[in-house]
């Protein structure tokens, strides 16, 4: 699967990227998110991220049928890729703004923009609606940028970023993880209290892969602005957007563009009631389980108890006959955020979970290990295979 997904141009575990991740400071090395003590007990971090190729699909939408509603969904994927990053180490969400680039020679702006603006609105006022908990962990959107670029981009970006802060005593941080500790994964799929759709799963990682393995070849011969040349692999699937897949209970492009989840209102309520006791949390996003690795130091991550992949990935992996530890390497495979915890507190959380229709899984433990490597150990069911860092 890496291997495929490299020959598209795409390094799911960002190896490259630790070019610039040795220069990046932060107070906090074993935690997920960079965090930085400012000396008057308050910590900040400051967050980027964006939709990934997800637009590709809102994108395509609206060329076939002249519907633009797809790119709203995007508004949510972007301010659940930075919330559910900064959220991880306790941070409270403060500002965000967004950054939208777009080719004004083949999209409306203007009904791009109206979707989008709809998007970020509805979405944080949800959060807001939640209740007070949710509403301190929900920032204030405080403007951006939108550039037109007709000739460095074919189609459209959309990214934003996030300021948050903290008391410093309370950040997690990763060096409270011990041996014993739970790690209890939150579903990525179904429909949460608070969602206005199903939802897949797929979050937006892995959608160059997904879009290029689903979709058939009719794509590549009518928006060649929509991938690389160099790209062999493109749209070699059997799929229309809207094909109706029984599995799937829904269309290839619902499944596509099911907007990632935002588990802020969910950890918002763990930390305000039982932040104690939370020793770690990752959003699993590109990479996977991978994403385990960064937190903690000498840590043995068992996972085995893994739950049913959703269909999304049972298809993608038909279709492409990857491995499924190749597919754990790339996709979130169904859990989108992990809480490693004491395990006195399991059926709090489970308790917080079911509250907002979101289903937790006791997805295995923790072992210390004495060689300061941190390892992911999949033993679940027919899995067998070991992450470390690369």
């Amino acid at each position: 699967m890496s291997q495929i997904y490299g020959s598209m141009g795409v390094d799911a575990l960002k190896r490259a990227v630790k070019i610039i991740e040795s220069v990046v400071q932060s107070s906090f090395p074993y935690a997920f998110t960079n965090v930085l003590k400012l000396g008057d007990g308050r910590c900040v971090a400051l967050h980027v991220d964006g939709a990934g190729s997800k637009p590709i699909i809102a994108y395509l939408v609206c060329k076939e049928f002249g519907d633009y509603s797809f790119f709203e969904y995007l508004s949510q994927d972007v301010l659940a890729m930075n919330l559910n990053d900064i959220i991880a180490v306790g941070v409270k969400p403060m500002l965000f703004v967004d950054y939208i680039a777009l080719n004004p020679f083949r999209l409306d702006r203007g009904s791009v923009l109206k979707y989008i603006a709809s998007g970020f609105s509805k979405t944080l006022q949800t959060l807001i609606e939640l209740g007070e908990t949710s509403k301190s962990f929900t920032p204030f959107f405080v403007g951006g940028e939108t550039a037109d670029m007709p000739d460095q981009l074919m189609t459209i970006d959309v990214a934003g970023a996030v300021y948050g802060e903290g008391d410093c005593t309370t950040i997690i941080d990763g060096t409270r993880i011990a041996d014993g500790d739970l790690i209890l994964g939150l579903s990525s799929f179904g429909r949460a209290r608070y969602e206005y759709v199903e939802n897949s799963g797929i979050m937006c990682n892995g959608l160059t892969l997904a879009r290029h393995v689903l979709l058939n070849e009719y794509y590549a011969l009518k928006y060649p602005e929509t991938f690389d040349p160099n790209n062999r692999l493109r749209y070699s699937g059997p799929y229309k957007l809207e094909s109706y897949v029984d599995e799937l209970g829904m269309t290839i492009m619902e499944a596509l563009s099911s907007p990632t989840r935002i588990y802020t209102p969910i950890i918002a309520e763990i930390l305000s009631s039982c932040c104690g006791y939370v020793h770690g949390m990752i959003h699993i996003t590109g990479g996977g389980f991978a994403k385990m690795l960064k937190v903690g130091c000498g840590v043995n991550y068992v996972i085995n108890n893994l739950p049913e992949p959703p269909p999304i990935f049972k298809l993608i992996q038909k279709i492409c006959k990857s491995e499924w530890r190749d597919m754990y390497s790339v996709f979130n495979m169904g859990v989108g955020f992990v809480v490693i915890v004491e395990p006195s507190i399991v059926d709090s959380i489970a308790s917080i979970c079911d509250k907002y229709g979101i289903q937790v899984f006791n997805i295995g433990f923790v072992e210390k290990n004495f060689d300061g490597v941190n390892r992911v150990i999949v033993k679940s069911g027919s899995l067998r295979f070991e992450l470390t860092p690369h």
